[in-house]
């Protein structure tokens, strides 16, 4: 399992419920990489999605204490999509299959953590991957956070990322693998 996300200096995610960036290249990268996968999030990060609606082409699977537990199938364009709501990480790891205690690798399925911040603090003990667009600037009035995972011993920076610039604002798309 894998968490990706793009954070600031300061790990900072969001702001408002809204991404504090827009920047083509890394909104690029999340569909390259999530598509066809799983997807994880919270409600929060769902009613931010276009039209609250889960992102097309993806499973998605909501952590949620609040929405309705069940599970779904959509149909678009002649393919099923699986939509499910858990309560709780035990309950969602279960239904995939996953470990309880601790990193989940080695497995062929794309899941991705992506949101928010509860559901980082959540799921990343269960990751053993971090996808991370590192922009170089400070938002102001950020209300949610990546956990800041520098110094923690845990992750290992795995691949560096070209550095690439988009209105101004330089980012990297780095990986780290957990230690």
């Amino acid at each position: 399992m894998k968490a990706i996300a793009a954070v600031d200096n300061n790990f900072a995610i969001g702001r408002g419920n809204e991404l504090l960036f827009r920047l083509k290249g890394d909104l690029a990268h999340f569909k390259a990489a999530t598509l066809g996968g799983i997807v994880i999030m919270g409600r929060k990060t769902l009613e931010s999605m276009p039209g609250g609606r889960p992102l097309p082409g993806r499973h998605t699977l909501v952590l949620s204490r609040t929405m309705e537990k069940g599970l779904w199938v959509r149909s678009k364009n002649g393919k099923n999509w699986l939509f499910g709501v858990f309560h709780a990480p035990e309950e969602l790891l279960d239904f995939l299959d996953l470990p309880l205690d601790g990193p989940c690798a080695d497995d062929e399925r794309s899941i991705f953590v992506c949101g928010g911040e509860q559901v980082y603090r959540l799921m990343l003990p269960y990751c053993s991957e971090l996808i991370l667009t590192e922009v170089d600037a400070e938002s102001e009035g950020a209300d949610a956070h990546f956990p800041d995972v520098r110094g923690s011993g845990d992750w290992a920076l795995a691949q560096r990322g070209e550095e690439m610039q988009e209105d101004g604002i330089r980012y990297r798309i780095n990986r780290y693998e957990r230690r």
